[in-house]
């Protein structure tokens, strides 16, 4: 037996190092042309093919907060192809030249697609700036502000954090330091401590599944790993009502037999990142994509990828059929947030999450979704936010938070990507209400950004 492993082992690294030397005879190549398409700048990446390398691509230019408005895709066999039609936040060609080298030279020379998700397919890698804290749990009013409570009251300071809610359910990939350090937290029992309080905050007072709280130290790549974490926490399931299913994504399974693929097409409201999400979904659910076509940048996306599981197989059962059409239903709606999405910029310190998360909840607020971050002292946070009711946030309620918060900024932030109008009442109302103060542009919207 051990003869046999040994063996195995061997012709195992052998072909390793076989791809190696064909990676190496055939390194990626990269083509920027702005002269081709009247309006986005053209990539065109050639590779050897690899599982995943769609993923990684499409990974590092929604990093660069580049627009994929379109999308050609080819992998069938050993070769990579990938064409992409991109444009900036606001729709305008890539001119910058040092953009456009990194672009370029990222891709071609770095380790072929970025050698921290070959090793671990969540991009881990070491890190002392900060400790990554992973949560998922039941959804309610208020969570946020008893998570950022706790850490404060753990003397923990959040640098970055994620929040994203769905279908009852709630994740969060947090960023934190140590408070009087300023470093990592790597202390066992402290760490020990922040996951055990975290857990019985989420479970409140009784959640039907298992709460979770994992500590990392490491750098997660965020909106795959919160992708990974509500899979993994079956957001997908259905059982509550999620609305008109006008509004919803729509999405299909076929079959092609001439080819023995399966055709899988989705019609969605554009938003940014929208293709990250459905591939980062098809890419952790081991399909491949052999061929596709994405056509976005206008009020409907579109996208057909041809497809096979890892193991050369078709979709080939209808409940396997239903699974993927859930799961990319809930990638495409994860994203997506209902409410007033408002802004603060400020100085940054320990414990002030905690206090702007207390103040929402304080005012009847809940919070669907949030971005926070921090640079060089100061924090950028965006809330996504409606009335615990469902309702629209009213006047009073942001003028209630503006007092108790004083001079932090507070805006909407403008979404070029939403063509949603402030409902009657609420938009033109903020405009009058608060002119003068230092809130800027109020309106209610519904935001995919």
């Amino acid at each position: 037996m051990m003869t046999l492993m040994g063996n195995f082992e061997a012709l195992e690294m052998e072909d390793d190092e076989y791809a190696k030397l064909i990676r190496r005879m055939n390194p990626p190549r990269v083509v920027i042309d702005n002269d081709y398409c009247d309006n986005a700048t053209v990539i065109r990446v050639d590779s050897v093919n690899k599982h995943g390398i769609l993923l990684e691509v499409i990974q590092f230019l929604t990093d660069l907060n580049l627009i994929i408005i379109k999308a050609y895709i080819s992998s069938d066999g050993s070769w990579f192809m990938d064409v992409f039609n991109v444009t900036d936040r606001d729709g305008n060609k890539i001119w910058d030249k040092d953009i456009m080298s990194y672009i370029k030279t990222s891709i071609e020379t770095d380790a072929y697609f970025f050698p921290s998700i070959q090793r671990n397919s969540v991009g881990v890698m070491p890190s002392k700036d900060y400790t990554a804290i992973e949560l998922t749990g039941s959804d309610r009013p208020g969570l946020l502000s008893e998570v950022c409570a706790v850490l404060t009251d753990l003397k923990c300071n959040v640098v970055k954090a994620e929040v994203w809610t769905h279908n009852t359910r709630a994740a969060a990939v947090v960023h934190v330091t140590n408070g009087s350090t300023g470093l990592a937290i790597e202390d066992p029992v402290t760490l020990s401590k922040i996951k055990k309080l975290l857990c019985n905050v989420l479970k409140g007072d009784g959640d039907s599944r298992t709460a979770k709280s994992m500590v990392s130290m490491g750098i997660t790549h965020t909106e795959r790993r919160l992708h990974q974490l509500m899979f993994d926490d079956r957001d997908f399931e259905k059982g509550v009502n999620l609305g008109d299913k006008k509004s919803r994504p729509q999405v299909s399974v076929m079959d092609c037999f001439e080819k023995d693929y399966s055709v899988v097409i989705m019609r969605s409201k554009d938003r940014p990142k929208l293709l990250f999400d459905t591939i980062c979904t098809l890419t952790d659910m081991q399909y491949v994509v052999f061929h596709g076509t994405v056509d976005a940048g206008r009020a409907e996306a579109y996208q057909e990828y041809y497809i096979r599981h890892v193991d050369g197989l078709p979709v080939s059962s209808e409940a396997e059929r239903e699974r993927v059409i859930q799961c990319l239903e809930a990638a495409i709606e994860r994203r997506a947030s209902e409410g007033l999405e408002l802004e603060l910029r400020t100085e940054d310190r320990v414990g002030l999450l905690s206090d702007i998360t207390r103040i929402f909840r304080e005012n009847g607020l809940s919070i669907r979704r949030a971005e926070i971050s921090t640079k060089n002292g100061k924090a950028i946070d965006s809330f996504y936010v409606s009335e615990m009711s469902g309702n629209p946030v009213g006047a009073e309620t942001i003028e209630s938070i503006r007092q108790q918060i004083g001079e932090t900024v507070l805006r909407v932030k403008q979404n070029p990507f939403s063509t949603s109008k402030p409902q009657s009442g609420t938009g033109f109302l903020f405009g009058n209400f608060f002119k003068g103060c230092s809130f800027q542009s109020f309106r209610s919207v519904r935001s995919y950004s």
